[in-house]
């Protein structure tokens, strides 16, 4: 028959699969927000017909800083989500 362990070994087992799991969104998450940056930063680099290539890589650097703080701080997304709806504006008001 197979042994199937203790009950702290599951447990310990289900601490890694859950520290896993919490990775993976966050990972998602971090993806999703930048991939979105990068979709205003084309935008910018598009549309805006004076300094587009400063608004576009600018935002795409203070956004990656933001992912990272936000990242190293924890499940709080709020300056990185901030600084997206700034960075659309931004690029909204320069486009019209």
């Amino acid at each position: 028959m197979a042994d199937h362990g203790t009950g702290a070994v599951h447990s310990q087992d289900l601490e890694a699969h859950r520290a896993t799991y919490q990775g993976f969104i966050k990972g998602s998450i971090i993806l999703t927000i930048f991939c979105l940056y990068i979709l205003v930063a084309l935008v910018a680099f598009a549309f805006i017909t004076s300094g587009n290539l400063l608004i576009g890589f600018g935002g795409l650097i203070i956004g990656t800083l933001a992912l990272i703080i936000d990242a190293r701080a924890g499940n709080n997304w709020y300056l990185s989500a901030g600084w997206l709806v700034i960075f659309g504006l931004l690029t909204a008001v320069m486009i019209g």
